[in-house]
């Protein structure tokens, strides 16, 4: 069983930002003792503190808008707009960019303030230090060059000027290199803590980074072309990324991986926890939303049963077409069966009929299908087939959902039924289905049956932040990097291999989806789809296409928002490569001016 761990102290916080007017950031209470400062209840027992700086990585954990948007492999649909996000019209003011920003240094102060407190060579203290280079591996990724604060805020400084990226990364492998060599953390651990384990994935990612934003150089970012002086880190991000793999081999089926029901595997290195039965307050508004992020829109939950999924983060073209027939992590990544529920007045049991059937319904094959959705390869020959076969699950009758099926390709091949389940066929853009109710897969990577159909934070699903398969293409990035191909192809085809696909090599790679005019594939894509087949929904894409200098060429070739170079670039030309350093923070730290924000903005 999962243990979650809930905090006995509160905590308090101060209204304004991480860095700046913070002498209470972390005063606590202990109820039972009627009171006491953090300076004498952590002194004694600091592993509270450490629950809230684990638990404190949730809203980093959920953000999927700086995660995922403004790459090419989502869009918005049914007249929802691209967003900032998408359209690069971010400015410093924006509240998703702020709240990063902020949450991310309330958990490394948690963190320094364990160290404080516990020791930075206990056990404890080893888990902050974690947690804490976790953070500032996050905050490099999407903001470059922050401040780097190694001390706990108890008093009122406000000065905390940038520190630079060629300081930060070297900083961050030395004290993650020194807890694995003096380890006193678990091996393995699958329940939400640091380990050994995890802390050779966080030194393989953060040395990758390292590599590319070090010692490459960009010659063209519309062609994503750049120049490498050393492969020194690229060497490094390897040999992690084998020691975070442990030997594991991917035997497992990718949607045995992902089931609700195998949390915790052993392709787990670090993930954070959630806990419905544990949970101290309202179990309907205690979770996340992740199942609720991905997909298109099913209609009213409350009548229809199914998901409340939203429109947003919906299947790109490209997505549509990056999935080879036979690769099993399409119907691994996305719910392809929507399973129909009475209506309301008959009392639909919601959980056995409807979209969580899947999940709880012995009976699937005696269930009426609401939505059946077939990848771009499925022939209408095939797909009618199922359709003669499983006729009377497309029989409407006391169901609230008119059944329905789409092949996803472009045009799309939509079918309705009539009450007899006998079939019309039509073709229909992609942009006009994309209007429409019903309009495609959603991800199912992190449904949780027992969710309450109504509420959009009751999903309970521990958020896996670090797997072996990542490290397997982290491994294969690094290689083919370190000019080690053999070996970085090696690891790639191990996870087509899983998937139930044929192998690749650089040199013959081709791909279903279209490619724009002067789009010539290189060995980098090989990776970088591979990734995206692999990590679908898994909020890594901006971090991979801004690591590896593809973000310009790969959202002008592929997102829908994204007309040309200029409209990722401000009025001087430059590239907005990271995000803007939030105003409030600007304006609060005496050490930052308008001068320390970041290119475009």
């Amino acid at each position: 069983m999962k243990k979650t761990l809930y905090i006995p102290v509160i905590a308090v916080f101060c209204a304004g930002f991480a860095l700046t007017s913070c002498s209470d950031f972390l005063e606590a209470e202990d109820k039972k003792a009627g009171g006491q400062t953090a300076e004498g209840y952590f002194s004694s027992d600091a592993s509270s503190l450490l629950t809230t700086a684990y638990s404190s990585l949730k809203s980093l954990a959920t953000e999927v808008s700086m995660t995922e948007q403004g790459t090419d492999l989502y869009i918005n649909t049914r007249g929802h707009n691209g967003g900032e996000f998408n359209e690069y019209t971010l400015t410093a003011e924006n509240g998703t960019v702020t709240s990063y920003y902020t949450n991310a240094y309330k958990s490394i102060n948690y963190a320094n303030g364990v160290i404080k407190y516990a020791g930075a060579d206990s056990k404890l203290g080893q888990e902050a230090r974690f947690l804490r280079d976790y953070c500032y591996y996050l905050l490099t990724q999407q903001f470059g060059a922050v401040p780097y604060v190694a001390n706990y805020i108890e008093g009122a400084e406000r000065s905390y000027p940038r520190t630079a990226i060629e300081e930060i990364y070297p900083s961050l492998i030395s004290d993650l290199t020194d807890v694995y060599n003096n380890c006193k953390l678990d091996e393995q651990n699958h329940s939400g803590r640091a380990s050994k384990q995890a802390v050779a994935a966080l030194l393989a990612k953060v040395s990758l980074a390292a590599g590319w934003d070090l010692n490459t150089t960009l010659t063209n970012a519309e062609d994503g072309t750049y120049s490498v002086s050393s492969t020194a880190y690229f060497t490094e991000a390897a040999q992690w990324a084998e020691k975070a793999i442990n030997g594991v081999q991917l035997t497992m089926t990718f949607d045995s991986k992902w089931a609700p029901s195998n949390e915790g595997n052993v392709e787990e290195i670090f993930s954070v926890q959630y806990d419905r039965a544990g949970y101290p307050g309202d179990v309907s508004d205690g979770g996340h939303s992740l199942q609720n992020n991905y997909g298109g829109y099913y209609g009213a939950c409350s009548t229809t049963g199914l998901k409340n999924v939203g429109s947003d983060n919906q299947q790109s073209k490209k997505s549509m077409y990056l999935f080879e027939k036979g690769d099993a992590r399409y119907e691994g990544t996305y719910m392809t069966t929507l399973y129909n529920a009475v209506s309301v007045n008959k009392v639909a049991n919601w959980g056995t009929e409807g979209y969580y059937a899947y999940y709880n319904s012995s009976k699937l094959n005696e269930l009426g299908i609401a939505n059946r959705f077939f990848p771009y390869y499925t022939t209408t020959a095939e797909a009618e087939a199922e359709f003669e076969a499983h006729k009377e699950q497309y029989v409407k009758g006391d169901y609230y959902n008119p059944p329905m099926a789409a092949i996803l390709s472009d045009p799309v091949v939509k079918y309705t039924f009539d009450a007899n389940g006998k079939w019309t066929k039509s073709t229909i853009s992609v942009a006009d289905f994309n209007i429409q109710t019903n309009n495609g897969v959603c991800v199912k990577k992190f449904d949780d049956p027992e969710s309450a159909q109504l509420a959009s934070s009751n999903d309970y699903r521990d958020i896996v932040l670090f797997h072996v398969s990542d490290m397997y293409l982290v491994a294969a990035e690094a290689y083919l990097m370190a000019g080690n191909e053999s070996a970085a192809l090696d690891k790639i085809n191990a996870v087509r291999a899983r998937a139930g696909v044929s192998e690749v090599s650089f040199d013959s790679y081709s791909v279903a989806y279209s490619l724009p005019a002067g789009f010539t594939l290189n060995k980098l894509d090989v990776v970088l789809d591979e990734r995206a087949r692999e990590l679908y929904a898994e909020r890594l894409r901006w971090i991979d296409l801004r690591r590896t200098k593809q973000l310009v060429r790969y959202n002008v070739a592929f997102n829908d928002y994204v007309a040309s170079s200029a409209a990722m670039k401000n009025n001087k030309g430059e590239v907005k490569w990271y995000r803007p350093i939030p105003a409030k923070e600007i304006n609060s730290n005496t050490a930052l001016t308008t001068a320390n924000q970041n290119p475009g903005y």
